[in-house]
């Protein structure tokens, strides 16, 4: 059905008046209280949510609101966010309370304002904020306003189409979500118990006796080696890497030839490590570049370790507990090459080591299928959301604002 006609069905051939939003609903931003008032948990004693620019900041103990209404972000990350609220609660001086008249539906105005953009409307200080005035002088369709029963039926309708899709996107994320947990904990479980050797099993040594472990290198000042030329080195940074991913495959910057003899270049089949910040992530190097002194790498091991081998042991519980172990309790803040040489690693033969690899790479890429299919899914019942929010809440507005 085309979008001219569903909406002729549905309307009927009833008018439709464009209304700004402070004649239909009633709007004010909430009331200061002091942080020391809100706390972080619900309790006995606190136990109302209190909403901010930021969303909820904890818990307090009074209300300022009590039933349904509508909560605009006024300043902060959530600024111009609209999200509807159930019960008492109270809202703070960063946050616009939102009371629809009886003649709106509350889920009505609230696809419609999403439907908006509010943040498009604060102010370009800085730090930016909606004023509640603007929000007022906001306009917004109202079906059939001389009969507000068959305006509030047309309301019900549109909301029933769209909360169903926002319940099918929720739905389906709670399922993926929890089907990707699941694989992640058969792969941990699988790989360490893969992982795991008896006493005299197999040989074990230090990272370091059979591999060179040595820390990245930048060039100073990295601006002046930074180039576009086809013949630029490409230049690895954290950025370049992806949760989800094995490999360095691609860089969003190059450095000259110059830069990289300043650096630490490395093979196709190299290990890096990030040895700060979220440390102890392993990526094998896809390419071969050069990598800043944020990296470790690992190389030098092919004669006694599988590449596929090591990423799994490297990605293992027992090895980041390690990392994590020798940083938390010694005065270093970073994963320096001295703590990465004394990592035991045990030494199977290596069609052992294959044979471990492949039956990791399988939960490995199963794992990874799901949680790159889990954004996908979400973002594609998003865009079919917006689709029939577009279509159900697209009315034509008066001929004078058309022109104008």
């Amino acid at each position: 059905m085309s979008k001219a006609s569903f909406m002729e069905k549905l309307l009927d051939g009833v008018d439709v008046e464009w209304k700004t939003l402070g004649d239909v609903v009633h709007m004010r931003a909430g009331q200061h209280i002091s942080a020391s008032n809100i706390m972080d948990e619900a309790s006995k004693e606190h136990p109302y949510p209190c909403f901010g620019g930021n969303g909820t900041r904890g818990f307090v103990a009074k209300n300022s609101h009590d039933g349904r209404h509508l909560l605009i972000g006024r300043q902060g990350a959530l600024c111009g966010n609209v999200q509807r609220t159930q019960g008492k609660f109270y809202a703070t001086e960063h946050a616009v309370v939102v009371t629809p008249s009886d003649g709106i539906n509350v889920d009505w105005a609230f696809h419609l304002l999403t439907l908006m953009n509010l943040n498009q409307y604060a102010s370009q200080s800085a730090q930016p904020g909606l004023a509640v005035g603007k929000i007022q002088s906001l306009k917004i369709p109202i079906p059939c306003p001389d009969n507000p029963k068959k305006s509030l039926e047309i309301q019900a309708e549109i909301v029933r189409i769209l909360d169903a899709f926002t319940a099918m996107t929720a739905e389906l994320t709670a399922e993926l979500t929890a089907e990707l947990n699941l694989r992640k904990k058969q792969y941990n479980h699988y790989r360490d118990q893969l992982l795991s050797f008896e006493e005299g099993e197999v040989e074990w040594k230090t990272l370091g006796e059979v591999s060179l472990i040595q820390r990245g290198a930048s060039p100073r000042p990295i601006a002046k080696y930074i180039t576009d030329d086809e013949g630029g080195v490409p230049w690895v940074k954290i950025g370049d890497t992806s949760p989800g991913s094995k490999y360095v495959s691609q860089t969003a910057q190059k450095v000259t030839p110059e830069g990289a003899k300043k650096s630490r270049v490395l093979n196709i089949g190299d290990f890096i490590m990030s040895n700060s910040m979220s440390f102890g992530r392993p990526y094998i190097m896809g390419i071969k570049g050069a990598i800043h002194d944020g990296w470790a790498s690992i190389s030098g091991f092919n004669e006694t370790l599988s590449s596929d081998y090591l990423y799994h042991y490297l990605s293992s519980n027992t090895v980041q507990n390690y990392w994590a172990g020798k940083i938390n309790s010694g005065s270093v803040s970073n994963l320096n090459a001295d703590i990465i040489k004394t990592l035991p690693v045990p030494i199977p033969e290596i069609s052992k080591q294959e044979e471990i690899a492949a039956i990791l790479d399988k939960f490995d890429a199963l794992t990874n299928s799901i949680t790159e299919g889990l954004p996908r899914e979400i973002e594609l019942r998003q865009k079919q959301y917006e689709y029939y929010r577009d279509l159900l809440l697209s009315f034509p507005k008066p001929n004078a604002e058309v022109a104008a």
